[in-house]
């Protein structure tokens, strides 16, 4: 059944035009709905996301309008049309032909900015990396085992990490398992011998995350204009454990950071996530007075008319950073503090910006005692590369439309409880300034051997105050 489709981009939902089109849409809807009656709805605050019944989705389609960009009707019995400039390789059809169809696209191309090229280049012209993306393509379309149909390699790895992740499980056992696994399949077969190899091929597809060496008194850490040192440029304390071995030498401590922007890069690499980076601005309800999501509070709106440029795009990202320290152990009688610094994207749509699914782990910093004071030593490379985002950007393809933007970022503001505050701002959470909004003239008092906080009242305050009472 051919519907016209030119009723979606009309603007007045009670018109003839968008009432007949609506209708044979719900008409059509009703042949894929599932066994509980329900139906993604293509609304624009559903977005194909939630299910609805028909009943519903037909309500939805007047109350908050079609999605626009739903042209392709692939989530309603529609064929999916893969545009033309889409890197497509021919291969078992599973769920990492789109991932790798989304982390193979041009994102990092030359591409000069006083030229306009409608045509998009293809993956073999970016900086040399069509090899890799063709090792990658490679590994999907290999069986697991010979004559193995249903899984590829890649594909069975994926989900192998995935489990592990779900049900927390130890290293240890989880080599296990893939030997078990090695032995029952039919050999010759590509089963990755242990977790490493396993993460290994995982860090291909962009998961991975880059090691550290931190002073063993936290003074500063062992990269950049540090990184071939053997001592603390502050302290004078050994970078290793120890010195003399001869073999890999084992370092005090240890940091990961999980570099942040070619996740942001990765949002608008893929078709799904790209429309809902926009939704703060084209899917929102506006100016009625609700607050529904950051973009409707004070904050963000004057962080708009304070940068316009910024605002002026709205794929820019708006990031909220949360840290806090957690014994990763369970067991209170043993002291350890691990700080895990979390960045949430608030571009995304309030069901989506807060589950964890969509959070982003920057650093995990280790033990065994809080970094204090020095929180700052280790959150230089988040803030370096969060200059870098503001300042400059990084050259962005946007799958929904295939065009380069100049993608920036800010971070608007931090969460988290008053002790990690004192850590983060380096304002201390105690003592006679220990309020966060008076600061320097925060009313406190020595009290013998504790400091007390009183309030202050204005003596015209104090004058009215007893008149009413009289």
């Amino acid at each position: 059944m051919s519907i016209d489709k030119a009723w979606i981009n009309n603007s007045n939902k009670f018109s003839d035009e968008y009432v007949a089109g609506a209708f044979a849409f719900v008409e059509r809807a009703q042949q894929f709905v599932d066994t509980r009656g329900l139906v993604k709805c293509p609304c624009n605050k559903c977005l194909n996301i939630e299910l609805q019944t028909i009943g519903v989705l037909e309500s939805h389609l007047f109350e908050n309008g079609f999605l626009r960009s739903y042209t392709n009707w692939y989530w309603h019995g529609e064929e999916e049309i893969i545009p033309t400039n889409r890197v497509v390789h021919q291969c078992h059809e599973d769920e990492m032909m789109d991932v790798l169809n989304d982390i193979a696209q041009p994102n990092n191309c030359e591409d000069d900015e006083n030229e306009v090229d409608d045509e998009i280049p293809p993956a073999s012209e970016c900086r040399g990396t069509s090899q890799y993306y063709n090792d990658l393509f490679a590994e999907m379309e290999s069986p697991l085992f010979p004559g193995c149909e249903k899984y590829t390699f890649l594909n069975f790895v994926a989900k192998l990490m995935h489990f592990k992740v779900l049900g927390k499980i130890p290293n240890k056992i989880f080599d296990g398992i893939l030997e078990l696994l090695e032995d029952a399949f039919l050999s010759p077969n590509k089963i990755p011998k242990s977790h490493y190899a396993a993460k290994r091929l995982m860090r291909k597809l962009g998961l991975g995350y880059e090691s550290i060496h931190v002073c063993k008194h936290d003074c500063a850490l062992f990269w950049k204009e540090n990184a071939g040192k053997h001592k603390c440029p502050i302290c004078g304390e050994d970078r290793w454990v120890d010195k003399n071995t001869k073999g890999k030498k084992v370092p005090q401590k240890v940091m990961r950071y999980f570099p942040l922007t070619p996740r942001l890069m990765r949002k608008y690499a893929s078709r799904h996530i790209s429309q809902h980076m926009r939704w703060h601005h084209e899917g929102r309800v506006k100016e009625d007075g609700i607050m529904r999501h950051p973009a409707d509070g004070k904050a963000w709106k004057d962080f708009d008319r304070s940068n316009p440029a910024f605002a002026m795009e709205p794929r820019n990202v708006r990031l909220g950073l949360a840290a806090d320290g957690f014994n990763p152990f369970g067991n209170m009688s043993l002291s350890y503090s691990m700080w895990p610094v979390v960045l949430t994207t608030y571009n995304l749509p309030p069901w989506l910006c807060m589950k964890e699914t969509n959070f982003m782990l920057t650093l995990l910093i280790p033990g065994p005692h809080s970094p204090g004071k020095d929180f700052d030593v280790f959150l230089r490379p988040l803030v370096d590369e969060l200059k870098e985002l503001w300042v400059n950007g990084v050259q962005t393809r946007d799958v929904v439309d295939g065009s380069f933007f100049k993608l920036r970022a800010a971070l608007l503001w931090t969460i988290n409880d008053f002790p990690a505050r004192s850590s983060l701002s380096g304002w201390s959470g105690q003592g006679y300034t220990a309020c966060p909004t008076c600061n320097v003239s925060t009313p406190s008092v020595r009290l013998q051997n504790k400091v007390a906080f009183y309030a202050t009242v204005d003596k015209k305050e104090t004058h009215k105050r007893a008149s009413w009472l009289a």
